[in-house]
């Protein structure tokens, strides 16, 4: 290890192990490693020094007595700019309150990475390039070195790389003194400063981050499905990359970052191939899977602890991502319902838990101890502590939270007659549109619940996922309320399980429950409650064929009436799905609600669409509860233990959706130590690499698979279109928003494969996202696919929802908005049309620039864009550089930028948009050219749009800061986005 006191590399040799785990290990013999608190453990690993193989957190070490293994301790997860260098986008770790962040690292662990990367420098672990920059930049750190340690002189080639000692000394006489003039140089610059050794320690650090980037990131050789050889790169600040070969040849692109997987899984190679080799499985959120293939069991466990480590760091503490390299400390801390290691802060000194060194428990303060942290807990839940003279009463604990015409009669709803109906609307050229939909037609005798009728499809309506069901609309027809959804071919899931017993195995029922479950998931992200998961709830659209190997697919339906406003006796009647806390106390429905009712749908299914408890009154299932019973449990244990976990009595201890997925996909795959049946194992369609596809363009549809749903936005050159693309034409396919020309001119058709290009290099939180191409008519007409973003545009969201809005939420938007810019202006990109309009929302909490129609990209040579073809342009926008002289340039953004933060404080109200009141103040009469002629005038003597109403006084100012007339003194947005943030630290108090 490398100790911050002893300042030398020490290795520690595993000899006479047995039996011990990496985390055990670490505890018992490396800590306690001066000044490093529990609280960092989880960027260090354990790596063998033979190989350079790290070693998962549960790895169990058998040695025999005669054996020796080399092991190194070393910071393995490692986060770029974690020491704010002022970039918008840098590593902390979350205080307690806002405001308390800390760095990743303290002086400690900082130290601590500096002798362990000095080593790697010096001893050539890193492969460092042999130019004269590089040189120049390695006497540098050779100069921190040894002002580090304070020396008033030294041999310099000690202090730099082995290989570059080597290569100067093959250097002629001229060349060595010229590097001697340079070293003396540094030493005279150096001299001069007064930082201190923690300051050269981190500069040093600094200097290597952006010399050696090989120094905290892993390369990993594998081969993908189609074993063609790829290069997998993770890296802390931008997740997991690949390459084509065995290094970086080709471009580097983007598989996904940590948050956004779910799930890994490893099992056995194939068959055909090396007994050693295992196939690792990484499931995103979108259900895009990556296969790969990794040579041996210790590589495919080194990658995996990897990116299971770094999910922790950035995503959930405390979720694990595959079993297979659980940290044993997290299982506890998970079995326990257990927050893991804190900074210790002295408002907490008096709660503090704590394990001695024989494995025993105790609460600071108190003498009696105990064999596991559960006991501890079950004994003080119900206790009084004083302490300073103050008593309080523990409670309950607090687990760890984790991070939606002629009529057919079909079915009775509870509250809703349902009928068949079709739905007809016409395109842009005259044709019909025609589509199977099902009407729900609230009952005439509840139109007391109408409120809360609309409000589930309000929420459906305003969602997309492939597995809820698309909602329409709603139809107000004299005293009748409709509600307007999709049709599902084979009917509620409990029926179809009852008629189809015998033809239903637990791989078909385990396929459907994932998809429930990534349907929860979906809603939990967004941080919505269904309220009425059950399988008469769940549709089946369609059913499996083995033949063609398609699975079986599920839509869940809208929730009805919320549970929140029926009376009791309908709750009550509704157990086991309504859960204990919901018959307490309906105004209880929360996110964990969904859960315990997913628990029982998974019951539902096991089980063959039976009903549980139905053979029980209402009085004896107020006992079921009462008495906390758990439903009878299936033979399969781990599939009884997901369901009585989602089924907790205690809310706050089911598990995440995401948590459930896992497990689920668990079921799946046998223990990867045993040979796999592939047979048994559902054919899912991954992520495949570019190279691995007959077709080279896989993001390209094809016309007739496009369904048109309805259309969602006309312009003068184009319209946008909800689609959904459905290969299987059983409405299974994906929702998406669809952008074709009005007129295929041979111009027109160039600057819009021009915006898809654009869009297609772009990946970002807060830029829409790009999905393919559709071609038609032999290539002459082009559609781009986009994801669809149900919300619709921030400037109709905004009017729409002005009444649930404050300034932190309009804050939140404009710092977005400014990351996405940030990102489009490191592209050298301008987008030329940036307004609320062409601003898309995502959700309640995220919205994504769009529209890249007028984008342009920056000349190398210049730092503006002069556009010379003439065209239809959002004047009222513009600055002033770009009316008179048609310059557009990053700091023309920023000057839309500004007229989009008075769009945001104006909650986009048509009477004081930006043309409404140019055009009051030049007078309406104005017409044509005389607008712009105008415009340009009054921009030129200072007139700018006014602070809207309630408008914050810093808002205004960074305003008029974007308006400035002068292009070189308005902010930047990376600027913008640390203005803004101040602003909303400040709402936050």
């Amino acid at each position: 290890m490398y100790s911050a006191l002893i300042k030398q590399p020490v290795l520690y040799y595993s000899k006479h192990l047995h039996d011990l785990t990496q985390s055990k290990l670490i505890k018992q013999t490396l800590f306690p490693c001066p000044g490093i608190a529990p609280v960092y453990c989880s960027l260090f690993g354990l790596m063998r020094d033979s190989d350079r193989i790290w070693f998962p957190p549960n790895h169990i070490f058998k040695l025999q007595q005669s054996d020796s293994e080399k092991l190194l301790f070393r910071i393995r997860h490692y986060f770029p700019g974690w020491y704010n260098n002022g970039s918008s986008f840098y590593a902390h770790r979350y205080g307690v309150s806002k405001g308390t962040e800390t760095p990743v690292m303290d002086d400690c662990v900082m130290a601590y990475l500096f002798f362990q990367w000095r080593s790697d420098f010096l001893n050539g672990w890193v492969q460092i390039p042999l130019s004269h920059e590089s040189q120049e930049e390695c006497l540098g750190l050779a100069v921190l070195d040894m002002m580090r340690l304070a020396k008033e002189s030294g041999h310099y080639k000690s202090f730099l790389p082995r290989c570059m000692r080597s290569r100067i000394q093959e250097y002629n006489i001229l060349t060595r003194k010229r590097i001697r003039y340079r070293f003396r140089r540094f030493i005279q610059q150096f001299s001069e400063c007064k930082a201190t050794v923690c300051n050269l320690k981190l500069k040093y650090l600094m200097s290597l981050e952006m010399l050696l980037p090989s120094l905290f990131l892993e390369r990993f050789q594998v081969t993908d499905i189609s074993a063609h050889e790829v290069t997998i790169i993770v890296m802390g600040n931008k997740g997991i990359q690949w390459s084509k070969g065995k290094q970086e040849e080709g471009d580097v692109q983007t598989f996904c970052d940590f948050p956004e997987v779910i799930d890994i899984s490893i099992k056995q190679g194939h068959k055909e191939g090396s007994v050693e080799s295992r196939i690792v499985t990484l499931t995103r959120q979108d259900n895009q899977i990556l296969e790969l293939e990794f040579h041996s069991l210790p590589e495919a466990l080194s990658f995996v602890s990897l990116v299971d480590g770094y999910y922790r760091l950035v995503a959930d503490a405390h979720h694990y991502l595959c079993k297979e390299v659980a940290p044993p400390r997290l299982l506890e801390c998970i079995q326990s319902y257990c927050h893991g290691p804190y900074e210790t802060m002295v408002d907490c000194k008096h709660c503090q838990i704590m394990k001695t060194e024989s494995g025993e428990y105790i609460l600071s303060g108190a003498k009696r101890s105990f064999g596991s942290l559960k006991e501890l807990l079950h004994c003080y839940q119900k206790e009084a502590l004083c302490t300073d003279g103050y008593t309080f009463q523990l409670t309950r604990c607090c687990p760890p939270s984790p991070k939606g015409q002629c009529y057919i009669t079909l079915g009775q709803g509870t509250f809703t007659k349902i009928f068949c109906g079709v739905r007809k609307e016409l395109g842009d050229y005259g044709e019909i549109h025609q589509i199977d939909v099902v009407v729900k037609i609230l009952d005439k005798a509840h139109r007391n619940f109408s409120e809360s009728f609309f409000e589930a499809a309000s929420m459906m309506s305003q969602l997309s996922h492939k597995h809820l069901l698309l909602n329409y609309g709603v139809c107000v027809c004299g005293d009748e309320n409709m509600m307007v959804q999709e049709y599902g071919k084979f009917g509620s899931l409990d029926i179809y399980l009852k008629k189809n017993k015998s033809s239903v195995n637990i791989t078909w029922k385990l396929e459907v429950a994932k998809q429930l479950a990534w349907a929860m998931h979906y809603l939990e992200d967004k941080n919505l409650c269904h309220g009425n998961v059950c399988a008469k709830n769940v549709l089946l659209i369609r059913e499996e064929d083995w033949k063609t190997g398609s699975l079986p697919f599920i839509k869940l339906s809208d929730p009805g009436i919320s549970i929140t406003v029926l009376p009791r006796e309908v709750l009550v009647e509704r157990i086991p799905w309504v859960p204990p806390e919901c018959i307490e106390n309906p105004q209880n429905l929360s996110l964990a609600t969904d859960k315990w009712a997913f628990g029982t749908t998974l019951w539902e299914i096991c089980s063959g669409g039976e009903k549980p408890l139905s053979t029980l009154d209402c009085s004896k299932k107020n006992l079921f509860y009462e008495d906390r019973h758990q439903l009878p449990a299936p033979k399969w244990t781990e599939l009884a233990n997901l369901i009585n976990s989602c089924m907790d009595y205690e809310p706050l201890y089911r598990p995440s959706f995401r948590a459930i997925i896992r497990d689920l996909n668990s079921l799946f795959t046998p223990d990867y130590e045993l040979l796999v049946e592939s047979d048994m194992v559902p054919n899912r369609r991954g992520f495949t690499f570019p190279w691995a596809s007959e077709n080279q363009e896989p993001a390209q549809f094809e016309e007739r698979h496009l369904i048109f749903l309805k259309q969602l936005g006309k312009g003068n050159f184009g319209s946008v279109e909800m689609c959904r693309y459905d290969p299987l034409q059983d409405s299974t396919g994906e929702v998406v928003a669809v952008k074709k020309l009005q007129h295929s001119t041979a111009e027109h058709l160039r600057d819009f494969e021009r915006e898809i290009e654009i869009l297609k290099s772009l990946q970002h939180e807060n830029i829409v996202k790009y999905k393919g191409v559709c071609y038609s008519a032999g290539r002459r007409n082009l559609r781009l696919i986009m994801e669809y973003l149900p919300y619709g545009s921030l400037r109709d969201y905004l009017i729409k929802h002005k009444d649930h809005f404050d300034s932190k939420k309009l804050l939140l938007y404009a710092s977005q908005i400014c990351k996405g810019m940030d990102y489009l202006a490191t592209k050298r990109y301008i987008h030329r049309d940036l307004a609320t309009r062409n601003i898309l929302v995502e959700s309640e909490m995220r919205v994504k620039i769009g529209d890249f129609g007028l984008t342009k990209v920056l000349p190398q040579d210049k730092e503006y864009y002069t556009v010379r073809e003439p065209g239809e342009s959002p004047i009222f926008w513009y600055a002033p550089e770009s009316l008179t002289e048609s310059k557009f340039s990053v700091a023309s953004d920023v000057w839309s930028f500004g007229v989009v933060l008075y769009e945001l404080f104006t909650y986009s109200d048509k009477n004081c948009s930006p043309p409404a009141v140019f055009m009051d103040k030049m007078g309406n009469e104005k017409q044509g050219q005389m607008i712009v002629y105008h415009l340009i005038d009054l921009l030129k003597q200072g007139y700018r749009l006014p602070a809207p109403d309630n408008c914050p006084k810093e808002i205004h100012k960074i305003m008029t800061e974007c308006w400035s007339g002068d292009p070189s003194m308005r902010p930047t947005f990376k600027t913008l986005i640390h203005s803004v943030e101040a602003v909303r630290d400040i709402k936050d108090g």
